[in-house]
């Protein structure tokens, strides 16, 4: 099947894209937990509903979701650097160390089964939806960013967990910076221009580097599915902003709440395809 016949015999599965595209967007920009945590999992049930397998699904999945992430950061770092909450001195201490942990992470992604994959996203997206629960409103646990060799550590894991994941940074960044003390507005600008080191290397490792499976849906190049891409990116693109501009105007706190309770079954699901 060709792409061609592939869009017109799934105007459904185009619409959830789409749909998909404007909700990564907000969220990418209001709560700062970057749109690959939104794009993974429907990416992954998606395909299977496809007759794709679980393991590729999931790879595919991944590769797709950081591709998308790319221009969805660059617009949601233009309308935090517009509020003055880049931080560009972090930035520059810990670039290297994401890039590093980005590159190993998407090299590995080419490498190991999808089942792995599956089961860190679940964990990673299990552990955030139960930070976001519990720790809403509580106090830093420390008063400041640890020296050197602790923040070597905090970027180089970002990028290596998140690249695995398909995730911008977001999910783990903003909680992170926050337990020491972090501003939290500061942190989410922040954590949009970290989605662009983690997202842009990581796609290009698996696009280039990637074998595509047998049995990947149509549009699928390396690990990337160009389709998705191309359905979800314009919606990110341009509701990234109006998240951005949300979050100074709504009670972030309860939207986190009710996105915390979503990702929390959807984490658990992602588990429970695994070992159940």
């Amino acid at each position: 099947m060709n792409i061609i016949e592939f869009i017109t015999n799934n105007i459904p599965t185009i619409l959830t894209l789409v749909t998909t595209g404007v909700f990564a967007g907000v969220l990418a920009g209001l709560l700062g937990v970057g749109g690959g945590i939104v794009i993974v999992p429907v990416l992954f049930f998606l395909f299977q509903s496809f007759g794709v397998s679980p393991e590729s699904a999931m790879l595919i999945a991944t590769a797709t979701s950081l591709a998308t992430i790319v221009p969805t950061s660059i617009s949601s770092i233009r309308s935090h650097h517009q509020k003055g909450n880049v931080d560009f001195n972090l930035l520059k201490r810990w670039a290297v160390f994401i890039l590093m942990g980005v590159l190993a992470g998407s090299w590995l992604v080419t490498r190991v089964e999808g089942t792995v994959l599956t089961l860190l996203f679940g964990v990673i997206a299990t552990l955030s939806a139960l930070n976001m629960l519990l720790r809403t409103g509580k106090s830093a646990l420390f008063q400041q960013l640890p020296a050197k060799a602790g923040q070597t550590v905090m970027g180089t894991s970002i990028g290596f967990f998140s690249a695995m994941v398909g995730i911008g940074g977001g999910t783990i960044s903003v909680p992170l910076l926050t337990l020491y003390n972090y501003p939290a507005h500061k942190a989410v600008g922040t954590a949009a221009a970290i989605g662009l080191i983690i997202s842009l290397p990581g796609a290009l490792t698996m696009l280039l580097m990637g074998n595509t499976p047998t049995d990947a849906p149509a549009g699928t190049f390396g690990l990337v599915n160009l389709i998705g891409f191309i359905c979800i990116v314009p919606l990110t693109v341009l509701f990234a902003p109006v998240g951005a501009s949300l979050a100074a105007k709504l009670d972030a706190a309860k939207l986190k709440k009710i996105f915390a309770l979503v990702l929390l079954l959807t984490g658990l699901r992602m588990l429970a395809q695994i070992f159940l």
